[in-house]
């Protein structure tokens, strides 16, 4: 039998459930979650091996309109992700008004096949199901039409039964141990940026970058450095938090999932530094990583 491979994107509007379902489909950690929108910044590549086959899943950015230059970069890799795909998966959720007019424009730049994925099945019923089924039969006509829950891996296997009947005849475009295109580093200013998304309000999150500026990996001990980037002097004081309790906490938190994903006791020192207005300067965005 011919060796598949092939790229495979999932798109969609910020809090569909993406990266949860990228999660669910990889079987690792890649993605970091929270309920806020527009959670992933970057495109971030999940890596399924198996002898016959290489399933690369692409999770990218939620589809919105750009008001800065960080979220024009975050598009521009939502398009290169469509470009480059040879299956698409659109994500969207039982809560959608049927206003995916952005993301169905990106979509008319692709000749890949295309399945619509409903998720958030499990916090709705039968009837809402089924009409949303119809919709979007009718209004793309996919190749497949999958209801799930990524969030309680229901019908997952259908939805990876349904990616490698349809990946193409290709050598692997990675090696076989591979697990995803990112360093560990990345991962380890992930896991502290999803922290500053779950222990602060409004627009900390938004405003907030995470370097990482040392990653020393001993025996025992892997050594991290790291710099919470924010716009402004007051979005500093409260990253801190009094006597710097909120930042205490985002490195235990963050501390806890690291040792948790390198399987490593983790030293974590963190500092906080103001760059006023990064998200609007595009030397800063490609400073930081986005192109």
């Amino acid at each position: 039998m011919a060796h598949q491979a092939g790229f495979v994107s999932i798109i969609g509007k910020p809090n569909a459930g993406k990266s949860t379902l990228m999660n669910a489909l990889v079987g690792e950690k890649m993605s970091i979650i929270t309920p806020k929108a527009q959670t992933t910044r970057h495109r971030i590549l999940g890596i399924v091996n198996d002898e016959n086959y290489q399933i690369v899943f692409s999770d990218t950015p939620g589809v919105i309109k750009p008001h800065y230059a960080l979220h024009e970069s975050m598009m521009h890799q939502v398009d290169g992700s469509i470009v480059d795909a040879d299956l698409i998966l659109l994500v969207t959720d039982i809560y959608e008004e049927y206003d995916e007019a952005d993301v169905l424009k990106k979509l008319e730049r692709s000749e890949a096949p295309l399945a619509v994925l409903i998720n958030k099945i499990d916090q709705s019923d039968e009837e809402t199901v089924k009409k949303k089924v119809e919709f979007w039969q009718e209004k793309l006509n996919p190749k497949a039409i999958f209801a799930i829950s990524a969030l309680h891996g229901h019908n997952i296997k259908a939805i990876m039964d349904f990616v490698i009947g349809n990946l193409p005849e290709h050598a692997p475009y990675y090696e076989k141990d591979a697990l995803t295109d990112r360093n560990d580093r990345f991962f380890a200013s992930e896991m502290i940026r999803e922290q500053v998304f779950k222990q602060y309000k409004k627009e900390i999150p938004y405003s907030t970058e995470v370097i990482v500026t040392a990653f020393i990996e001993g025996e025992k001990l892997y050594r991290i450095s790291a710099e919470i980037i924010v716009e402004r002097d007051s979005q500093k004081n409260i990253i801190i938090g009094k006597n710097g309790e909120m930042l205490k906490i985002v490195g235990t938190y963050a501390r806890r999932s690291m040792e948790e994903f390198f399987q490593q006791k983790i030293f974590l020192e963190m500092f906080v530094k103001v760059i006023p207005d990064w998200r609007t300067k595009k030397n800063y965005l490609k400073q930081f990583g986005y192109e």
